[in-house]
């Protein structure tokens, strides 16, 4: 059975995944002479960034997601299709899906990168990861009741304890929104409990945070979180968990009902791709126009694909700008095919990094020079904000950001559940 797409004269483009790459190759390819089919499970763009602001109670969901279809109103040559993706058939030239198969006569997969429990199924199972918009809602659910169980039990620190495995930019920044709630927001809502108990761990298996940045910025950050009354252990991994204990790696442990996963990611596994094109951290290989070896009308872009070169030999670090790039780079390159020029290779221009340790501090790393502390904050707000899709999601972002600033207080503290999800309490 095939998907419901009529076939026209123009070369049909199949994309997987709507993230930051897929979003931008579509958006580009829409204006050119192709047939443009965007598969997701999603209807909507994610802007993963701020996930973290949602498990914390600061943003809605809806302020950080878009709609795919009203993104690409009045596109005549752009088709979206709600599934989710069985296979890709290189040697058919279709991918297969839950709704049937698509042909296509160039294929890019930008599915993306899901979390990396390195084969611990004990940890993927009673962990919490933060890679959706589902995930970081279902976080805050989870924190919110840990703190009502909390009021109705004496002996209640392991309730208060959240540790979070992963020194990165998503760990440390919910490492600090959480130390801010401790201090300013939660006592006021839960008065009875002694938040002198609550205590948030943040676990990193590297001798830094920020493990990315300089040696100066991931002192800066380690500083802001330890004054922030963060404790931080580096050098440290979670090498178990069964829902209440926590070993590390130096067999010490940890008593806690909350383990935040933003320790690692891997690419996305599509099966019908050979296994000779799978390199480190099941990252498709490509060259450096993002091809498959395999498959030459195949392509990879984004956090599930892979370039080695001398300056990258791990690949590109997986990152929103590197797949923003890739997706502008192939999109250019599919352009030149259509005037039959030769195609250019993606070479990635590093335009810096950066993270926020809760308010008025952040670090931020530019090509040419570093800095830090409130002006870095700023900074970090103003590009974000810049990011989002939507002048709607723009203002209600700035709006909630304003209001949380002035009045220390957030108004989202809402715990909404599925009605099949299972209760969360003291036992799990």
């Amino acid at each position: 059975m095939g998907v419901n797409i009529a076939k026209n004269s123009k070369k049909r483009i199949v994309i997987i995944g709507g993230g930051f790459g897929g979003l931008e190759i579509a958006r580009r390819l829409v204006k050119l002479n192709y047939q443009v089919v965007l598969i997701d499970k999603n209807n909507y763009h994610q802007f993963q960034p701020l996930f973290y602001q949602v498990a914390t109670s600061g943003l809605e969901p809806s302020s950080i997601v878009f709609p795919f279809r009203k993104n690409f109103q009045r596109k005549k040559n752009f088709h979206f299709r709600l599934t989710e993706v069985i296979e890709v058939d290189a040697d058919r030239n279709c991918v297969l899906t839950s709704l049937g198969e698509v042909s296509y006569d160039y294929l890019v997969i930008a599915a993306g990168a899901g979390n990396n429990f390195f084969g611990n199924e004990r940890i993927e199972k009673y962990a919490l990861p933060m890679k959706s918009i589902v995930e970081s809602l279902n976080l805050r659910n989870i924190i919110l009741e840990r703190f009502e169980a909390a009021l109705s039990i004496e002996d209640n620190e392991s309730l208060l304890r959240l540790v979070i495995a992963g020194g990165g930019p998503t760990g440390v920044e919910l490492a600090g929104t959480l130390a801010e709630m401790k201090k300013y927001i939660l006592p006021k809502d839960y008065p009875e409990l002694d938040f002198d108990k609550m205590q948030i761990i943040l676990v990193e298996g590297s001798d830094h945070v920020l493990s990315a940045m300089s040696e100066k910025s991931s002192i800066k950050a380690m500083n802001y979180l330890k004054k922030l009354g963060v404790q931080v252990k580096t050098g440290t991994r979670v090498s178990d968990y069964d829902g209440d204990e926590i070993v590390l790696n130096d067999n010490s442990t940890i008593q806690a009902k909350t383990l935040v996963w933003a320790a690692g990611i891997r690419g996305n596994f599509l099966k019908g791709i050979h296994e000779s094109d799978l390199g480190r951290g099941n990252r498709i290989i490509v060259d450096g126009y993002n091809r498959l070896k395999n498959s030459p009308n195949v392509f990879a872009i984004g956090d599930v694909s892979i370039i080695h070169t001398d300056e990258y030999p791990n690949g590109h670090p997986q990152l929103a700008q590197v797949a923003i790039q890739q997706g502008k780079q192939l999109a250019k390159n599919f352009k030149k095919k259509l005037k039959g020029k030769s195609l250019v290779k993606f070479h990635y221009k590093d335009l810096g990094t950066m993270a926020t340790i809760g308010r008025n501090k952040a670090v931020v790393e530019l090509p040419k020079f570093k800095f830090y502390g409130f002006f870095a904050w700023l900074v970090w707000m103003t590009i974000h904000l810049r990011s989002i899709l939507g002048i709607k999601n723009k203002f209600l972002i700035f709006m909630n950001w304003v209001w949380s600033y002035f009045t220390y207080n957030l108004s989202l503290r809402l715990i909404i559940k599925r009605s099949d999800q299972k209760k969360v309490g003291t036992e799990r």
